[in-house]
């Protein structure tokens, strides 16, 4: 099977990570998050004062024990040694502040384009990605990039200074002695070169499963009533604990290499502190060398070998933020809605047409076919036939969630595909079955997206309309009170009627209702279905129908039947002409006085 599926805008995003080569990727995401530059070199500046000060303080002190005696301490000379410690110190806090505060604001950069990405990414890429996998992105992934650029690098840049100009002083002391201490370096690197690609490959396979852990846990906590209300406890507790289980074993496996690594740098470090001071004490019976020297050098040494752990370190968070970049740059790069775009739709009311529109969520699953019509302005057209025959489909593809994979779709003599999204959705009202709500208020939800200010009286008209109103105004925080994750604390009727008082509100030129008034009450469907009518005036007005009674009075109906449209009339034509739309009424109205063409009832 195929890892990608093709969306409206290009090939979704593959199902796998992809795994880049080389850390190019990744110092192409730093420099597109625009690091502040002088800041980090102001930083390096004080590192260089740091590593100045500690190099100098072996000097002084080769000079303390080559010369030392109580008359030849030398207050200067210890102002000195006191100053360097300060000047280190004080440096080195600066240097760090400010490569963590640069790290921090390339993170925080990294952050707000992958969310500017996210709103821009059409419904095809949600539709093949968890919500929990993206938030893993946006959190975790850029966690790592953090703990490199803001915690890992500053030590880096110190270290890397520390052990260079370090390796310098003690090739000045005793070229000798440190020839002898460079051959150990190839036998380091023999080991930790294979262990560090082990400890990469892990590094990238634990963000993948991070992010599938993730994903379930998203999915399960939004719906955790359906969970239980399924009696699913056992399957997601095995699920969840497999992705468990399996962070547990990668986790493992790179403690392992971890363990591994720690006493090779211990014993490399022991092993050439006994080298050195073995050889250095041939150095100084030989008068090659002073006890001075000897101090000097195993203080400069200690500076040098100290540092590559840190080093080490570095480029062990290098490997895992390489696998965190390729997720994000899969994301940054991926195929976007083409917002502020396109010309402005025309703002009088014009006909939408459907000209020989196919569309398929993958290629071999077509669900619309040759689908052709046209919606005229200030009419009602509804569209009805069984389930799954593409009528929720018809939706998205008007609202340019997806594209027609051929035909067009035009609003008046445009093509939507060539309009600006925001201007064209700006012009449709869309009232879905299940009413999604966000979590905060009643006046959150009902004006959410609206970009200017809406009255009190305003509100409280489209409440009213939206017959809302009464229940609003009898809770105790009226219009301020909180609906709960996805609206749970109201009712669905209470929902949907938010909904349709949002739409009301937002006065669009197309209205889009998936029985808008399915969860209400014989008394509040009347009330809705009145300021329904009178919103509809003047608008093209596109109605999902389920129950044929809400329908009938409609000035023209749809059959579409496994995604091709079968039938198009008013109620009575289609009972006349189109025999399972006949017996789809039938079955309804069963019992109830809906007149056959003829004046007939239509009877069991």
């Amino acid at each position: 099977m195929s890892d990608h599926h093709r969306g409206p805008f290009g090939p979704s995003l593959p199902n796998r990570p992809i795994t880049s080569r080389g850390f190019g990727p990744l110092v192409q995401l730093i420099r597109g998050a625009k690091p502040p530059y002088g800041l980090m070199a102001l930083a390096l500046v004080f590192s260089l004062v740091t590593t100045g000060a500690s190099l100098v303080i072996p000097l002084f002190t080769k000079s303390l024990v080559d010369g030392f005696s109580l008359k030849s301490l030398d207050p200067g000379m210890l102002g000195l040694i006191v100053g360097a410690f300060v000047l280190q110190a004080a440096g080195g806090a600066l240097a760090g502040y400010a490569l963590y505060y640069a790290g921090l604001k390339v993170v925080a950069s990294v952050r707000q384009r992958l969310w500017d990405q996210y709103l821009k990414l059409p419904v095809a890429v949600f539709d093949g990605k968890p919500a929990g996998d993206l938030a893993s992105r946006m959190t975790n992934d850029t966690a790592v990039l953090q703990t490199l650029v803001g915690d890992q690098f500053p030590g880096f840049v110190t270290a890397l200074l520390s052990s260079v100009v370090g390796v310098c002083f003690l090739f000045w002391l005793d070229w000798q002695m440190t020839l002898v201490m460079l051959t150990a370096i190839p036998l380091v690197f023999l080991v930790m070169i294979p262990l560090g690609r082990v400890r990469a490959k892990t590094a990238r396979e634990i963000q993948g499963e991070t992010a599938r852990l993730s994903g379930i846990l998203g999915q399960v906590l939004s719906e955790v009533r359906l969970v239980k209300a399924s009696g699913a406890e056992a399957k997601e507790r095995a699920r969840g604990r497999s992705a468990v289980a399996d962070l547990f074993r990668l986790g493992r496996r790179e403690g392992k290499v971890q363990s591994v690594l720690s006493p090779i740098m211990g014993l490399v470090m022991m092993s050439l502190l006994v080298v050195i001071v073995g050889y250095g004490g041939l150095r100084i019976s030989s008068g090659a060398l002073t006890a001075g020297g000897l101090v000097a050098f195993i203080l400069y040494l200690i500076q040098v070998i100290m540092p590559v752990t840190q080093i080490a370190q570095f480029f062990s968070q290098l490997q895992k933020a390489r696998g965190a970049t390729d997720s994000i740059l899969e994301l940054l790069n991926a195929p976007v809605e083409p917002h502020g775009r396109g010309e402005k739709p025309a703002p009088e009311p014009q006909a939408v047409s459907f000209d020989h529109v196919d569309f398929g969520y993958s290629a071999d699953h077509p669900v619309l076919r040759d689908l052709s019509f046209t919606l005229e302005p200030g009419t009602v057209t509804a569209i009805v036939g069984p389930s799954g025959g593409g009528k929720t489909t018809i939706f998205s593809l008007l609202e340019s969630f997806y594209q027609p994979t051929s035909g067009t779709i035009r609003w008046g003599d445009q093509d939507i595909g060539q309009l600006d999204l925001a201007a064209w959705r700006s012009l449709i009202g869309y009232v879905p079955q299940d009413s999604p709500l966000l979590a905060g208020t009643i006046r959150d939800n009902i004006t959410y997206g609206l970009e200017r200010e809406v009255s009190d009286a305003e509100l409280k008209q489209a409440a009213e309309a939206a017959h809302t109103a009464g229940f609003i105004e009898a809770l105790d925080d009226g219009y301020n009170t909180e609906v709960g994750e996805r609206g749970v604390k109201l009712s669905g009727g209470q929902r949907q009627r938010l909904a349709i008082a949002r739409a009301l509100l937002r006065d669009p030129a197309i209205l889009m209702l998936d029985e808008a008034t399915a969860s209400l009450d014989s008394a509040s469907e009347a009330a809705v279905q009145a300021a329904l009518a009178t919103l509809m005036q003047g608008r093209t007005t596109l109605v999902i129908a389920h129950r044929l009674s809400t329908v009938v009075e409609s000035d023209r109906i749809l059959f579409l039947e496994n995604g091709a449209l079968t039938g198009s009339g008013t109620h009575h034509e289609l009972i006349e002409t189109h025999p399972l739309y006949r017996a789809f009424a039938q079955h309804q109205f069963r019992g109830n006085d809906i007149l056959e063409p003829h004046g007939t009832r239509l009877g069991r």
